[in-house]
């Protein structure tokens, strides 16, 4: 089926023909949709802290001894968020005008309340020029550069990016005890240089006024984790050129990202949900408390698996039996998790095995209609039940008990987690042993012309993460403010 230059094309990548090969069977089977129980809820799945546990939490967070490193994906560029204004150009250059009831002139009208407002970029222009300056070469060139790099926030002695608003969030609650901030920035190649110029500009002023230091790195998607493009009947698709077409993996790539990354815990948060340091508090504050009910789990976690290797070591029957029936108890309370048809011969092991994983605290707030995913019990391939991150692609339409579950869920996923990488030995977790390979997309495309087939890999908290043990955790609405469109810097707890 390949070709020499096939097969150069995928040495280049780092790319096996197993892997091909794999994907080109997913384009012919697709993936399977998910076994889905039921929305997880307060009533279910779903942990409503109470003031106490809260304080239990931030008790044990301010006395943690683990590494922490904040993990932001920041590549991509910003054109979406551009999109109503880049459709607002086409109509200025068909009908040279828009209605005025249009995104474009809301925009233009509020051109002067951006934190990127310019007067001498801005003032006098017409409104095709304005949206022009701000999203090509002949200004701002903000519809080709990433979120991170945009100016989001307006304060009345400076201006600060996306990028800047999260060093200020990980000096307030992923300092070390030394005052080092560990964060790790997910970019792409070509945006590498002018991320590392804006730091390098930008962090003597940050490490002073809140007395730290920056530990920064960027990390780029490795081109082994893109995925080949097909044809509508499971083939590879081929450029005009004759060359095979690849495309990235989606967000999902990045779990080979945060494999590398030396650390205990890992808090994730996307580079567009931040907010002015006015509204911040409740952000550190639920920070601060996620990480220390994953802490207070792991413990909890870690005296299970000590305590059942020691009964299985001097083969105590009577204390394997107990312990047996301790865990269970604690992983259907803790985790959800149920097992199912399992052999007391074989549960102490299978026991072993639910405990010894990553941990994932994530934050979900409740459902107000935004796009996105949702927390969902399902029933995995083994029987037993656990708790998933699922998006719309992965629920079966036409099945009358899932259409429609994800929009009538009561609480959505804002991308709001803190995860254990470490096992209880404090070795590293091989997060790639954690993925189900079953759990990707596929999408239709086009190139050239030509209607084509995209895989994704499992999304990063959805299959990739689909091995962990995770927790729920009702957190404020306050706590998720992402820019998906450029008005929405224009809410209070963007413009302040």
């Amino acid at each position: 089926m390949f070709s020499k230059s096939d097969l150069a094309q995928f040495a280049k990548k780092n790319i096996s023909v197993e892997k091909i090969e794999k994907q080109l069977h997913f384009f012919k089977v697709g993936f399977p949709y998910i076994d889905v129980l039921s929305a997880a809820t307060p009533k279910k799945g779903i942990l409503v802290l109470s003031d106490s546990q809260k304080a239990d939490a931030l008790n044990v967070y301010n006395n943690r001894r683990c590494k922490l490193t904040k993990f932001i994906p920041a590549s991509g560029v910003a054109s979406r968020m551009f999109k109503d204004l880049y459709n607002s150009l086409d109509q200025m250059e068909m009908n040279g005008t828009v209605s005025a009831d249009s995104k474009g002139s809301q925009f233009v009208s509020h051109i002067n309340e951006f934190a990127f407002y310019n007067n001498e970029m801005f003032d006098g222009c017409s409104d095709k020029k304005i949206i022009e300056r701000v999203l090509t070469e002949k200004g701002l060139n903000y519809g080709a550069k990433p979120k991170g790099q945009l100016l989001f926030h307006k304060y009345s002695e400076e201006v600060r990016t996306a990028f800047e608003e999260h060093l200020v969030e990980g000096a307030l609650y992923a300092k070390s005890s030394d005052n080092t901030v560990e964060m790790v920035f997910s970019v792409s190649a070509e945006h590498l240089d002018s991320f590392k110029n804006l730091f390098e500009a930008i962090r003597k002023k940050y490490e002073s006024r809140y007395g730290v230091k920056y530990n920064v790195y960027f990390t780029l998607q490795s081109q082994s984790t893109d995925t080949i493009a097909g044809t509508f009947d499971g083939k590879p698709f081929r450029k005009t050129d004759g060359s095979l077409l690849f495309r990235p993996g989606g967000h999902g790539a990045l779990i080979e990202n945060i494999n590398e990354i030396d650390s205990d815990i890992l808090i994730i948060k996307n580079i567009d949900n931040v907010v002015r340091e006015d509204f911040i508090e409740q952000t550190v504050l639920w920070k601060q408390i996620l990480t220390g009910k994953l802490l207070m789990s792991m413990s909890k976690t870690f005296n299970y698996i000590k305590k059942l290797d020691n009964a299985l070591a001097i083969e105590d029957s009577d204390r394997i039996r107990n312990i047996c029936s301790e865990i269970s108890k604690y992983l259907e309370e803790e985790y959800c998790i149920e097992l199912s048809n399992v052999n007391k011969e074989e549960l102490p092991l299978v026991l072993r095995k639910k405990l010894n994983r990553p941990i994932r605290v994530c934050g979900m707030v409740k459902n107000l209609g935004e796009p996105g995913g949702g927390p969902f019990i399902v029933r995995d391939k083994d029987g037993s039940t656990s708790l998933q991150i699922l998006e719309s692609a992965q629920l079966n339409p036409s099945n009358p008990l899932t259409a429609g579950l994800l929009a009538s869920s009561t609480h959505f996923n804002p991308v709001d987690l803190v995860c254990l990488i470490t096992d209880y030995s404090g070795k590293k977790f091989n997060l790639n042993d954690f993925v189900d390979e079953s759990a990707g997309f596929i999408t239709s495309k086009s190139s050239e012309g030509q209607v084509l087939l995209a895989q994704e890999l499992p999304g990063l908290w959805n299959g990739a993460m689909s091995n962990w043990n995770t927790i729920f955790v009702e957190v404020p609405l306050i706590t998720f403010n992402p820019v998906k469109t450029v008005m929405d810097l224009l809410r209070k707890e963007h413009k302040g």
